[in-house]
């Protein structure tokens, strides 16, 4: 684990988290050792880890009304995208995996856009949730990204809107829902369906054609946590009926993390000069697309 340390917003963390229930004051206590070995658990069988309740109810409507805030400052983005985050190309047969587009209908407040002295922002940047997080991850540590836009995110999907069947950027995300919507927005998964230089691609085109018999679904609720290996596990959310709202905490195993100069402008309709030179530079490459 990560050495602990007390947040400059500590208050924010005691009157935010369930520390009876999730005690990240007492990082040696059996009860978070316990938490900790069971998330772990979960992510090894499904790639997939959901703590109901990680937020207190009394603190739930504060963490709505954050997100609410800054929601209309969403980058909406309506676009038909491959689950590789791109929009297919002549390269492949009409239906290789690499050709095949869904709707994606939803929008993005990037890290820059939220307030630094809002609750989200002070989760993220505490040392207690981020040496919690890279224990349930098995890391000797996590940092938070470098991206200005990506590192800290509030993903808001209104009524109709949805996501297709995708892959994530980055090996795995931390989210935490703040707004649950009135209907819909189901989060469904494919555990583990590709591997680090292994797309299985007829895997992944089988789903597309409508076998979803490797699909978990899991229905958020505010104030869960959700950890997820969104790198290898391709997933989507169903139609939403009203609002619903998740933060997306970024975080990395290696510091320095920018995220693509692509895969941002479609998500973001931005890219900083960060995203220019982490280009140039030559990111990680771990042998899959996206």
């Amino acid at each position: 684990m990560t050495s602990t340390q007390t947040s400059p917003a500590d208050s924010a963390l005691e009157t935010v988290i369930d520390l009876d229930a999730f005690p990240l004051d007492r990082p040696d206590s059996a009860e978070l050792l316990d938490l900790i070995a069971a998330a772990r658990r979960d992510l090894a069988a499904s790639g997939c880890a959901c703590l109901r309740g990680f937020v207190q109810a009394t603190a739930h409507a504060a963490l709505s009304e954050e997100t609410d805030r800054v929601a209309p400052a969403a980058f909406k983005n309506t676009q038909h995208i491959t689950p590789y985050a791109d929009f297919g190309g002549d390269d492949w047969s009409s239906d290789h995996p690499r050709r095949r587009t869904g709707l994606m209908t939803n929008g993005f407040v990037g890290k820059d856009l939220i307030d630094d002295d809002s609750i989200v922002k002070s989760i993220y940047s505490d040392e207690r949730f981020k040496t919690f997080i890279a224990a349930c991850l098995s890391l000797d540590e996590l940092h938070e990204f470098a991206d200005p836009i990506r590192g800290l995110v509030v993903n808001v999907m209104d009524d109709g809107e949805q996501m297709p069947w995708h892959y994530d950027a980055n090996e795995f995300i931390v989210s935490l829902m703040t707004r649950r919507p009135e209907g819909g927005g189901r989060f469904d998964y494919c555990p583990d369906l590709r591997q680090p230089g292994d797309e299985r691609y007829d895997e992944v085109k089988n789903v597309l054609d409508g076998d979803e018999s490797p699909a978990h679904s899991l229905d958020l609720q505010v104030g869960d946590l959700q950890i997820f290996k969104g790198r290898y596990s391709m997933h989507r959310v169903t139609p939403v009926e009203g609002s619903r709202h998740t933060v997306l905490f970024g975080y990395s195993e290696m510091p320095g993390y920018i995220g693509g100069v692509e895969s941002t402008r479609i998500g973001y309709g931005r890219v900083t000069q960060a995203h220019l030179d982490a280009e140039a530079a030559g990111r990680h490459d771990d042998g899959l697309a996206g």
